[in-house]
């Protein structure tokens, strides 16, 4: 099993496959409009609002299947960690096959079409029967290790009828391109209760898994509810919303959850020790069930714990730190779930210009494995940590101060609106006594 996690070369000038648009990437192609904040934190942003129907037509793509470059890293075998990264499926769902065996990775996800649109190409047959043989070849089990990720856009809990069938169709689509190509989790944000309340949020994204399983299009693929960070009206923040989601699904065996680090770590549950990983994940099998537990997102935290800032950060760098992984890895109970990093890969080439560097990824996947019976006494992991820890500092500093100005800013607020609360239920009191005087 290898160790020596320097031994990856930088990838700045081999990628196989350029990377689609996604929101989590760390260094858009593109500039952010003018007058909004560019976001940089690779898969970092809970969707809060639904961005407009993109009108604009497909133009017809050339059929082609991208040359392999030489890999980063080998991928493992024997190893007890299925783990691999989100990547690419720009020119076909093909190219995510080679962009696997390019990290040398055992468990993938990725997005199916643009995750900024509505109106996207079909599955290509040719596609299909390309991602389908590349699988084949590798020995890739797709049933097991691949998970994709859906639309930013969907909102299953959205209560009105038009956008309800919009987010619907979109995650049936998706189900049904899983079946396709013989995948079986497919994973999806919850949803927010922006225009409805919790509860009928709640209902609705059940009402849309059950009407998506009595499709047979979507065969048997299970709908795997992704925990989120508690930003907002979001839905998932917490192990009872997933919870209640569950109970009102009819077939169970159809249904699962993806447990994100960053995520739960920014929503309040601490994975830093052993005694707190155990704390929460005995709360997540008490509240939701382990039986459920069918993936999980790899990610370090930019922000601190319960700041429900969703930050995506490199292993180790960030505030849950290389013994949270340490637990996770060692955790004999997770061997077998698709483990798949969503960590920011954003370098500088020899011009020093930002650039992906996907050989984070190739070390980051060499040092999950690594930590498997790891002492976390000895000299190895203690210099992993220190150096790791030292490589973050000055983000989760940034980070810290932003949060405890948010604090301070939201409890300022809060106190003044308590008061001004106080001070209308005073006058409404005494009006009250007033009337019963009268009386």
């Amino acid at each position: 099993m290898a160790r020596k996690l320097t031994d990856v070369p930088s990838d700045s000038s081999l990628s196989p496959v350029p990377d689609d648009p996604k929101v989590e990437a760390p260094t858009p192609a593109k500039a952010a409009p003018k007058g909004k904040k560019r976001k940089t934190e690779a898969l970092s942003s809970e969707e809060e609002t639904e961005e407009k129907v993109t009108k604009k037509k497909t133009r017809p793509r050339k059929k082609k299947q991208q040359e392999a470059a030489a890999p980063l890293a080998e991928r493992s075998t024997g190893t007890k960690l299925i783990a691999g990264a989100h990547v690419s499926t720009a020119g076909g769902v093909h190219n995510a096959v080679a962009n696997l065996i390019y990290i040398g990775g055992n468990a993938f996800a990725f997005f199916f079409k643009n995750q900024r649109k509505w109106i996207n190409p079909e599955l290509d047959p040719e596609f299909a029967r390309l991602f389908i043989a590349g699988c084949k070849e590798h020995g890739i089990d797709v049933a097991k290790c691949c998970l994709p990720h859906g639309s930013y856009l969907v909102n299953l809990a959205h209560p009105d009828p038009v956008r309800k069938k919009q987010a619907y169709d979109s995650f049936l689509d998706d189900l049904t391109r899983c079946h396709t190509l013989g995948i079986k989790l497919y994973n999806f944000h919850p949803g927010n209760a922006n225009a409805t309340t919790r509860n009928e949020g709640v209902s609705t994204i059940a009402e849309n898994i059950n009407k998506a399983h009595r499709d047979p299009a979507s065969g048997d693929v299970i709908a795997v509810l992704e925990t989120m960070a508690s930003q907002g009206n979001t839905i998932g923040g917490t192990f009872r919303d997933i919870a209640d989601i569950i109970a009102l699904v009819n077939d169970k065996s159809r249904i699962g959850v993806c447990l994100d680090t960053c995520h739960v770590f920014a929503a309040g549950y601490d994975l830093r020790t052993p005694e707190a990983y155990a704390a929460s994940m005995a709360e997540f099998d008490k509240v939701i069930g382990l039986e459920y537990l069918k993936a999980l997102h790899i990610n370090d935290s930019k922000a601190p714990l319960d700041s429900k800032r969703d930050l995506h950060a490199r292993i180790g760098t960030g505030f849950l730190g290389l013994r949270s992984f340490h637990n996770i890895v060692n955790d004999e109970r997770l061997h077998g779930l698709p483990m798949v990093l969503e960590t920011p890969t954003d370098g500088l080439d020899e011009n020093g210009k930002k650039t992906e560097d996907k050989s984070i990824w190739a070390r980051e996947i060499k040092l999950l494995e690594s930590l498997v019976g790891m002492d976390v006494e000895s000299e190895e992991f203690r210099t992993l940590e220190r150096d790791l820890a030292k490589e973050g500092t000055e983000e989760r500093d940034r980070l810290a101060e932003q949060v405890e100005r948010k604090k301070k800013k939201d409890a300022k607020a809060k106190a003044k609106d308590a008061k001004g609360k106080k001070g209308k239920k005073k006058v409404e009191t005494e009006d009250e006594e007033d009337e019963e005087d009268e009386e």
